[in-house]
């Protein structure tokens, strides 16, 4: 849709140069003199124009935003309750290997 708007201002900057109501570019200039009228007319425009657009499209980009944080989220508690699950499966072999070390300790101490 910008670009129309721009095509747009373009064909009515490039008529208003050719009817002598804006003055032409010097030279080969006029198509680049035509292209900067046209940019700067067609920017307000198209901020006008597309708003209802650009603010249902800055909707949906913070949809799916909200979706991957939720996932983000979601997966890292998964992780969390796996990595849980493992380490208390692990706990209880623990206190016995720290009993065995602490009595090859005292062996090698005696």
């Amino acid at each position: 849709m910008r670009l129309g708007i721009f095509a747009g201002c373009f064909l009515v900057m490039w008529a208003l140069v050719y009817f002598r109501v804006v003055p032409a570019g010097l030279g080969a200039s006029n198509l680049f003199w035509v292209v900067l009228l046209a940019l700067i007319v067609s920017a307000p425009l198209s901020f006008v124009l597309l708003r209802k657009q650009r603010e249902a499209m800055a909707v949906q980009v913070a949809e799916r935003v909200d979706r991957a944080k939720e996932r983000l989220a979601a997966s890292q508690s998964q992780e969390d309750a796996s990595s849980a699950e493992s380490t208390a499966s692990a706990e209880p072999s623990a206190p016995a290997e720290s009993a065995a070390s602490a009595q090859d300790g005292s062996r090698a101490g005696a």
